[in-house]
């Protein structure tokens, strides 16, 4: 087989392969880990407390390499993977951490040639993620509310792929208010803003029968008023929230532990499907609250305390 360069992806895709070229950003990493993005230009400098190196040593030469810099330094030399590019990129507002963006186009299925809704751009991290999960047959439909904002995600989308994605769309205005009924249905949507229950209605009317609202949100009322919202709509399947943290570990020789530090709580997901028109899903069964006295206990009420609604049997 051949050797692969970037001339098998296209433009925008923001793949790119073969030797480094003019133009393009790479990631140069210290021995300590301190990391650095630069665009390579032909004739400019990179400057650091550790000398400098010049752009041309780099061009020209296949990524994965460690280079030397004017004072002794010692960088890595890759092209950055979407993972990091997110975590280092200007921001307008907050970024989905590459966490949950992975659990967003997983649990929300996000297939290729998909039609999907976001709503709440942010600094356009999670943007990134959706239009390479669709590919060029997709389509992703951004709504951002403040112009700031999608100022800045509009050039960090341009920026990590290259230029315009053919299958993105960025639109200024409320998701409920802008969106047309014209746009015709979507398979999915994905809600990253301060009161996602707002749009429940509007995305019900949206998405096609099995299609996905999935809601990122930051506390713990967020969760909540949206979580009820879902399922007071009567239109969607029981939505199920979650969360998700990540550890690193520490192994050398026979050092193996947890790291000292980890990505805790950075926000809840809450997943639903879309029922078709008329249909509703079954009623979850759930535990009855706890009696007066605020316990729910499993075996027998202790003698002198009146029976409660917790002494019934729940079949599980």
């Amino acid at each position: 087989m051949p050797p692969l360069d970037d001339t098998d992806a296209p433009a925008w895709s923001g793949v790119h392969r073969g030797p480094l070229r003019a133009g393009e950003w790479v990631r140069l990493t210290d021995q300590k880990g301190r990391r650095h993005n630069i665009c390579l230009e032909p004739g400019k400098r990179f400057f650091s407390n550790k000398g400098h190196l010049d752009h041309d040593e780099l061009i020209g030469r296949e990524e994965g390499f460690s280079v030397t810099s004017s004072a002794g330094g010692e960088y890595l030399v890759f092209r950055p993977l979407l993972s990091e590019f997110v975590v280092s990129m200007p921001r307008g507002a907050a970024v989905v951490y590459p966490k949950d963006a992975a659990q967003i186009v997983a649990m929300a299925d996000v297939f290729p040639g998909a039609r999907v809704v976001e709503a709440g751009v942010g600094s356009g991290a999670l943007t990134c993620s959706l239009l390479r999960a669709v590919g060029p047959q997709g389509s992703v439909s951004s709504y951002e509310r403040r112009q700031e904002f999608a100022d800045v995600a509009g050039r960090n989308v341009t920026q990590f792929f290259g230029g315009d994605h053919p299958a993105w769309r960025l639109t200024v205005g409320d998701l409920v208010e802008a969106m047309s009924e014209e746009d015709g249905t979507v398979d999915r949507v994905v809600l990253d803003m301060l009161a996602p229950w707002e749009c429940v209605d509007r995305v019900g009317r949206a998405l096609a029968p099995g299609g996905i609202l999935c809601a990122y949100v930051a506390t713990t009322t967020q969760l909540g008023r949206t979580v009820e919202t879902v399922r007071a709509h009567g239109g969607f399947t029981e939505p199920q929230p979650w969360e998700t943290l990540v550890r690193d570990w520490h192994v050398e020789g026979l050092a193996v532990r947890p790291g000292h530090k980890m990505i805790g709580h950075t926000g809840f997901l809450v997943t639903a499907r879309r029922m078709a028109a008329g249909e509703t899903a079954p009623v979850k069964k759930r535990r009855p609250a706890p009696g007066a006295y605020g316990v729910d206990y499993t075996g027998p009420r202790p003698a002198g305390l009146p029976p409660t609604i917790a002494d019934e049997p729940y079949d599980d």
